[in-house]
């Protein structure tokens, strides 16, 4: 058969990854602070865009919003119905983490994003039963002025430890080569008050031996506050009771065998120190008075405090009212009247296309941070409906859920569902969560009946062992046996993982631990 060239014409379906699209997907799983840094950038890049400012409030406004939130617990109390007129959201909508399901960077992409920015979005009605969702339409600020510098810019600031210890190195040591040896080594101290760096790797950049890097961290060991500056724990206690002018050779044997205190284990303490077992008693007594991390006395880095994506709130005549937190969110605008003024004065077609490419890039951001606003309400909305016995009755009520329930009945891809859920937090009565932790997997009943939340096991779990008595430790298996009368089908290894996932000794070490402390 001779083989010659041809045309053929063939009909195939791909999805096309436009910029606008890989924007809208990846604002999705940004976090709220994530998402300000990344429309400031397009602020910065794009003429045409700018953060609206919101109208400053009049005298009476709160008598308003007082009245308004009256009107709105009233409506709340018939069945709502989501439109383009009833759920307002701002012009911008709006947090990956650990072993909080990281799923969002390979999950697949949604094959239907794109089609929400085509049409409006049909009215959908959330049930029958009550209103599980409010949008609030305007954000309101209490700020008398942007430009004002807020308390916590005024704030003095700690001094850390490092800047404490170098003060006393500079106070307490002379030799010039000893203060090199004392500024690498106080370098290397960790938050905790622990040297973190190698001694030899020291001696090696200043040129000196390591005998005299001992000899220098031992009068380093001696700086305010007792223990700081030691290799591990046993060294932090001995620099503390030596302070205190308790360390003996049978503290220091104490100290040497710490991991017998763990345990509990006094009979061998006392066996080892060559003391009878009270004064095992009095020194684990003066070892748990001294503090095992000095460092953590000195200033550290603020730790930031979660910030919810959403609010659920009770409305008064039953149900649930939810709303984005706007606070968070960033506002922006399209500035088409500066756009008219300078399209009319372009002069070349370069000018316009730049101006045209401009727009179009303003408005699709707008419209994504729209669509990004309502899809977390969406998804919001259906985890208060699908957990609403959690948020009445606690976590023992917690149901089994997976981002497939959430995707079929919001009609939405589970791709788009885990990346909205990824490092968003939720604040309910009953605390700040995070969306994944609504998330879990069902362990099934032991009559047939309706499957358990794995969570809700766990707290069980917990609780059964908190409430245990010293003279009836309970036992794996024991555990399984009351979990398997209350209808709950689990086995004696899933019982453990869940107790050392929580931190929680065996039955052993439980009962000796309670012996010690009785």
């Amino acid at each position: 058969m001779a083989l010659s060239p041809k045309l053929e014409m063939r009909q195939s379906h791909a999805l096309v990854m436009t910029p606008q699209l890989q924007q809208a997907i990846k604002l999705l799983q940004l976090t709220n602070l994530e998402l300000v840094a990344y429309v400031e950038q397009e602020v910065e890049q794009n003429p045409l865009l700018e953060h609206a400012d919101p109208e400053p409030p009049q005298r009476g406004d709160n008598d308003g919003m007082d009245q308004d939130r009256g009107s709105e617990s009233s409506e709340d109390t018939a069945p709502e119905t989501f439109d383009d007129q009833d759920t307002v959201v701002p012009d911008a909508a709006q947090l990956s983490e650990a072993e909080i399901f990281a799923e969002t960077s390979d999950a697949p992409l949604d094959m239907n994003y794109e089609e929400v920015f085509e049409a409006d979005a049909a009215p959908r009605q959330l049930g029958p039963q009550n209103e599980f969702a409010t949008l609030r339409s305007t954000s309101r600020r209490n700020d008398f002025d942007e430009d004002a510098i807020g308390l916590e810019q005024t704030l003095s600031r700690d001094i850390s430890l490092k800047e404490h210890l170098l003060n006393q190195l500079g106070v307490d040591v002379d030799d010039p080569v000893d203060r090199i040896i004392g500024m690498h080594v106080i370098d290397t101290v960790d938050e905790a008050g622990y040297i973190a760096g190698d001694l030899d790797g020291i001696g090696e950049m200043v040129g000196c031996s390591r005998e005299r890097v001992e000899a220098t961290l031992s009068v380093l060991q001696t700086f305010d506050p007792p223990g700081v500056l030691a290799r591990d724990l046993s060294e932090c206690l001995a620099a503390q009771l030596r302070e205190l002018d308790r360390l003996d050779p049978a503290m220091q044997c104490f100290l040497d065998n710490l991991d017998l205190l763990a345990r509990h284990d006094y009979s061998g303490l006392a066996k080892l120190c060559s003391v009878d077992t009270e004064d095992i008693t009095e020194m684990a007594s003066e070892i748990r008075a001294l503090n095992p991390k000095p460092g953590l006395l000195f200033g550290s880095e603020v730790v930031q405090p979660v910030v919810p994506d959403v609010f659920v709130r009770p409305n008064p005549g039953g149900g649930w009212q939810i709303e984005l937190n706007n606070d968070t969110l960033p506002n922006v605008l399209v500035n088409t009247r500066y756009y008219a003024e300078i399209n009319d004065q372009a002069k070349s077609q370069k000018e316009k296309e730049y101006l045209s490419e401009r727009l179009n890039s303003a408005n699709w951001l707008v419209k994504s941070l729209d669509q990004r606003a309502n899809t977390i309400l969406r998804v919001a909305t259906e985890l208060v409906r699908q957990q609403d016995t959690f948020l009445v009755f606690g976590i023992e009520y917690l149901r089994p859920l997976n981002l497939r329930d959430i995707a079929s009945a919001i009609e939405m891809h589970e791709s788009t569902v885990s990346r909205v859920t990824a490092n968003k937090y939720i604040s309910t009565p009953r605390g700040i969560f995070p969306m994944k932790y609504f998330f879990t997997s069902a362990l099934s009943s032991s009559s047939g009946g309706e499957a358990h939340s794995a969570e809700s096991v766990r707290h069980r779990i917990r609780e059964l062992i908190d409430n245990e008595k010293i003279d009836s430790v309970l036992s794996d298996d024991k555990i399984v046996d009351i979990l398997n009368s209350s209808d709950i089908d689990i086995a004696r290894r899933t019982v453990a993982k869940y107790r050392e996932a929580m931190r929680i000794p065996s039955s052993v070490e439980r009962r000796r631990q309670k012996r010690a402390a009785g």
